[in-house]
């Protein structure tokens, strides 16, 4: 097998070495060159030509997101961006991941991490997985599947969402999509670390005629309104007499991840006398699957969508929902918004 060939962009020659070092201790990579800025890099990525490319946010000379651009238009190839945490660097890693890099990786301490070896195999984990993605695929659109006749048993609809990586992008599209009379809230987990998924609510709410906000424990859920899973957090849902409210739990992760998509399908299939319809996006790994099992073992007449591989950055999620044999309809994500507006408008909002 041929070693994925990477070059690894950070201005921080400490760094350069460290992330260098990580990457070549697993024999399926090659770092074959390193670059200061962003301007270095594009120089050496015409030259080479590399599989994968680790770009750093915060960069003098050219910043990562002006060079991320400039690959993306010139010479399209997977891109991992790492990050810190800070508010400026988590807002630009949003924008690159909504602009075409695959996936962002978080120094754990700054924008120079002397503790960037505590995340090395996710270092490497998602530069593998970057370099299994064709950027340069055309996601055609398809025409949205032709809705079965269903039983809407209910007044009330509740959508759930659950997306990894790709998932930012993805989610932008479908939120842009649904129209501006959409009533059903929606609830979504998004792998994310603490912080970012506060900078994606933002953003996504910016674009959005609807109410679009990080959950917070206790609220109670209403109409037009997303709800993203903070990270670090599971995200389910419980009544509250009438109402329903978000819970929000420290519990263990399942499967690696918290927020997981499993923890909010089973906690939606707990609840009575409400359409649900379950939205599987992009994503590495199979977060979801069981969910939807335990959703329509509860409730045999909840809706599962799975986006379809034509339109997934990663179809490891999608995939392993529809191995479930429990998925309604395989969707591209270009009719996604379109076709779960038709599911929620035939039987009301909330």
């Amino acid at each position: 097998m041929t070693p994925i060939r990477v070059i690894v962009i950070d201005d921080s020659a400490f760094m350069r070495k460290m992330i260098t070092d990580i990457l070549e201790s697993d024999s399926r990579i090659h770092v074959i060159a390193t670059a200061r800025n962003g301007e270095d890099g594009l120089k050496k990525i015409q030259e080479l030509s590399p599989d994968v490319v680790t770009l750093d946010v915060e960069m003098p000379v050219m910043d990562g997101i002006t060079a991320l651009t400039q690959i993306m238009d010139t010479n399209p190839l997977p891109v991992v961006m790492l990050s810190s945490l800070t508010k400026d660097a988590t807002n630009s890693t949003l924008q690159a991941i909504t602009s075409g890099a695959v996936d962002f990786i978080t120094k754990p301490s700054g924008s120079i991490s002397l503790d960037i070896a505590t995340i090395k195999q996710e270092i490497i984990t998602k530069v593998i997985a970057a370099s299994q993605v064709d950027v340069t695929k055309k996601r055609e659109t398809t025409e949205t599947p032709k809705l079965v006749a269903t039983k809407q048993l209910y007044a009330k609809t509740l959508v759930l969402i659950g997306a990894s990586t790709g998932g930012p992008r993805a989610l932008q599209r479908l939120i842009m999509d649904l129209p501006n009379d959409f009533s059903s809230p929606v609830l979504i987990v998004q792998h994310m670390p603490a912080g970012f998924t506060k900078s994606l609510a933002e953003r996504l709410n910016n674009l959005s005629a609807l109410h679009i906000k990080e959950a917070t424990h206790g609220e109670i859920i209403k109409e037009r309104t997303v709800y993203i899973a903070p990270g670090d957090y599971h995200m389910k849902i419980r009544r509250v007499g009438t109402s329903h409210a978000i819970e929000l739990t420290g519990e263990k992760e399942r499967a690696g991840h918290r927020p997981a998509v499993d923890v909010l399908f089973e906690s939606a299939a707990e609840i009575a006398r409400m359409n649900k319809v379950a939205v599987v996006l992009t994503g590495m790994g199979s977060d979801g699957s069981s969910g939807i099992e335990t959703l329509k073992m509860h409730d045999p007449d909840a809706i599962v969508l799975a986006e379809s591989e034509e339109s997934a950055i990663i179809y490891g999620m999608p995939k392993a929902a529809i191995k479930t044999n429990a998925v309604n309809y395989i969707v591209h994500l270009h009719q996604m918004g379109e076709m779960i507006y038709k599911l929620t408008n035939r039987s009301g909002g909330m």
